[in-house]
């Protein structure tokens, strides 16, 4: 997504993104699924109504707390496809449950998220679209590498001229580590 350098700085709604997330190494267990889930609601949609609605997922699905979107049941379910705020398709709610109580079980067998992303760091994006195929629901190709780009396992969030890829490269993301890495 190299162009979103172009089109994102100054910019209301993806600027602060851009500057602010896109790309940046993230560790903690709600945002990682929040990743996930706003990842997977885009599908078919702009990345900017995602962010515009951001809030009502945020509050929609208990802050992105693993735990309680895990226990959602029938009642949360049709909370859930009747709440405007966010994106109401019954396959979109449906995974952020499922991959909830994934995640929830990563923690079990790798010590939680981010463990389980660092487990099965380095992989190309073809084997990390394999593996999320495997594991999650409703993360395909392009779900699963803007997911990983997002977070800094995958490079190409940023043009190398952007100011943020310098500030993102200091980090030593995922993609900026190992003999192989494109700095």
């Amino acid at each position: 997504m190299s162009g979103y350098c172009s089109i994102a700085p100054g910019h209301p709604v993806h600027g602060p993104y851009h500057d602010h997330e896109y790309g940046f190494p993230q560790r903690v267990e709600a945002e990682l699924f929040e990743r996930l889930l706003l990842e997977i609601n885009q599908a078919g949609l702009s990345w900017e109504t995602i962010l515009r609605k951001r809030e009502g997922f945020r509050r929609a699905y208990g802050g992105f707390d693993v735990d309680t979107v895990a226990a959602y049941a029938e009642a949360d379910i049709a909370r859930l496809l009747s709440d405007p705020g966010i994106i109401r398709n019954r396959l979109k709610v449906l995974a952020a449950i499922h991959n909830a109580q994934v995640i929830r079980g990563l923690r079990a067998s790798h010590g939680g998220f981010a463990a389980w992303l660092d487990a099965h760091h380095p992989l190309d994006k073809p084997a990390w679209v394999k593996l999320f195929k495997r594991t999650f629901r409703f993360t395909g190709g392009e779900i699963t590498g803007e997911f990983l780009m997002s977070l800094g396992y995958l490079p190409g969030a940023h043009h190398r001229d952007c100011p943020v890829y310098a500030r993102i490269a200091a980090l030593r993301p995922a993609w900026a580590q190992g003999p192989s890495a494109p700095l």
